[in-house]
């Protein structure tokens, strides 16, 4: 398993090792002692998985503490532009993000620690999102930001994308208050 840092501190590109044959391919999607050996010491108490259509884009979420989430997400079918934001108030990347396309086809993983907001469109029909959490999901700690809020520059690849109806209304960026 490689594990890779990108521009954002935190931030993580998990690269598994992919074994394939006649068969199909096998690889280790997670181990503890791997992530560990690298510094990765977060505990998994949730695991959530959703299936969308092409055009679909859910985010950008978080959870505020005491319940803020960490997460491993990954594609078991299809593929999605995954784009975390830091909203940690003290990052030297405060409101900066990066984006990354995930796979069935490359297996690619991201680490998104507590303190970033996420979301992801949909590129293919069927697409199947998988994630670890490493707090349980409450309620009265969900939040969002505007998923194309002109602040924050994110090239979503799409102009009319399908939301749900608070993804529609979420805060803009300058009005939001960060927690952490």
């Amino acid at each position: 398993m490689e594990i890779l840092k990108t521009n954002i501190d935190g931030l993580l590109i998990i690269q598994p090792k992919v074994f394939r044959d006649n068969r199909g391919y096998f690889f280790e999607s997670y181990n503890k002692s791997v992530f560990k050996n690298h510094g990765l010491t977060t505990e998994f108490v949730q695991d959530n998985e959703s299936l969308s259509q092409k055009g679909v884009l859910r985010g950008l979420h978080f959870q505020n503490p005491p319940y803020a989430q960490a997460k491993l997400v990954r594609v078991i079918q299809g593929a999605v532009l995954d784009v975390a934001v830091d909203i940690r108030v003290k990052s030297p990347t405060y409101g900066q993000h990066c984006s990354i396309v995930l796979s069935a086809e490359n297996q690619t993983m991201f680490f998104v620690p507590e303190g970033f907001a996420h979301g992801f469109l949909v590129l293919e029909d069927n697409t199947i999102f998988s994630y670890k959490c490493s707090s349980n999901y409450n309620k009265e700690a969900e939040s969002g930001i505007l998923w194309n809020d002109t602040d924050l520059a994110i090239n979503w690849q799409v102009s009319n994308p399908i939301l749900s109806e608070k993804d529609k209304i979420a805060q803009k960026f300058k009005d939001f208050k960060s927690k952490f």
